[in-house]
């Protein structure tokens, strides 16, 4: 009887914390109007700015947007794919303000900054992807498992390539032994030949 009770009394309370995160179709055409006039509102604040500290700025107002537009569809509609939306629409928006942020430099110095902004952006998109797999409802669990050690695998493999990209990168900076020596590294590192 008691065991009865406390599993009357989970359900129950879980059945209050989904209501309460529910969201009606109008509360979620209002946040997306919110969302919609805060992007306008930062990008407005971006015409005092000039150069490339103004691209910076919309940049970030629209990865601000972009974000938020992605956690409000995860809110009303909450699915692991809508939280792997998420978490990619933040590797989206950092790496569009960080390779903005590149502009600001010269040669290889930018070249690098933009690897090693693209290979963070690799980096956050494919944990997103693994943990969409980890999320997913499966019937069977060694089906499961074998979904996820999959995406581990082509994630590790894609954080690899751009990792050895902008280590790479790194090498062309170098001359003589030193770049020799870089590559012989790099390549030992990332197992490339």
């Amino acid at each position: 009887m008691k065991f009865a009770r406390t599993l009357i009394a989970s359900v129950a309370a879980g059945l209050l914390a989904t209501s309460a995160f529910a969201m009606t179709e109008p509360e979620h055409k209002a946040a997306k109007e919110r969302i919609s006039a805060d992007y306008k509102a930062d990008k407005q604040k971006c015409d005092a700015l000039k150069a490339n500290a103004k691209d910076i700025c919309v940049k970030e107002a629209k990865g601000k947007e972009d974000v938020a537009k992605a956690e409000l569809e995860a809110q009303y509609k909450p699915t692991p794919k809508a939280t792997q939306k998420v978490a990619e629409a933040r590797a989206d928006a950092a790496y569009s303000v960080a390779k903005e942020k590149c502009d600001d430099l010269k040669g290889n110095e930018k070249d690098v900054c933009e690897k090693d902004a693209k290979a963070a952006q690799v980096k956050a998109k494919e944990d997103a992807k693994v943990a969409a797999a980890q999320a997913k409802p499966a019937d069977n669990a060694a089906e499961k498992g074998a979904a996820v050690a999959e995406a581990r695998k082509d994630a590790n493999a894609e954080k690899n390539d751009a990792n050895y990209k902008a280590a790479k990168e790194r090498c062309d900076a170098l001359s003589g032994d030193a770049k020799s020596k870089c590559v012989d590294d790099m390549k030992r590192m990332y197992g490339k030949s």
